[in-house]
């Protein structure tokens, strides 16, 4: 199928590639089918791409690029919503606050967006009582954390 994107005009998608957030994310909660978009090469940033309106795009990473040590406990009510069997099937992002110069790009650690790979459902978590902020810079002095 094709949609249109914010970033790279109307690409070709498979159904099976599109991620669904049963419960949308927070700001657009009635948006709730996405699909992941390569922006570089080496698969470091991507465009996490409403497949219904082309406008909403949020740019993503793996956090664990950056931050080795990031780690959270999914509560039960999430890990149910998402049908997560394994851990290993759990697949974790970041969403980016782009800016310029790029060292000043930042990290949302403190809403990770939970990703099932086995079903493609997907959950933006808040994390409470935590010293995680809505901005870590992912570029330190002028090097990568």
């Amino acid at each position: 199928m094709n949609i249109h994107t914010k970033f790279f005009g109307e690409v070709e998608i498979k159904e099976e590639s599109i991620i669904e957030f049963p419960n949308g994310l927070p700001g657009f909660e009635h948006e709730t089918r996405f699909v992941l978009l390569d922006i570089d090469e080496q698969s470091t940033y991507h465009s996490l791409q409403s497949v219904e309106q082309a406008e909403i795009a949020l740019i993503v990473t793996n956090p664990y690029l950056f931050f080795r040590d990031y780690e959270f406990i999914l509560d039960d009510n999430t890990v149910n919503l998402l049908g997560i069997q394994n851990s290993e099937d759990v697949v974790i992002l970041s969403v980016l606050t782009l800016k310029d110069p790029f060292k000043d790009t930042t990290a949302n650690l403190q809403a990770p967006i939970v990703l099932n790979s086995q079903n493609n459902k997907a959950k933006q978590v808040i994390l409470k009582d935590t010293a995680y902020e809505t901005k870590h810079h992912i570029i330190s002095n002028g090097k990568d954390v």
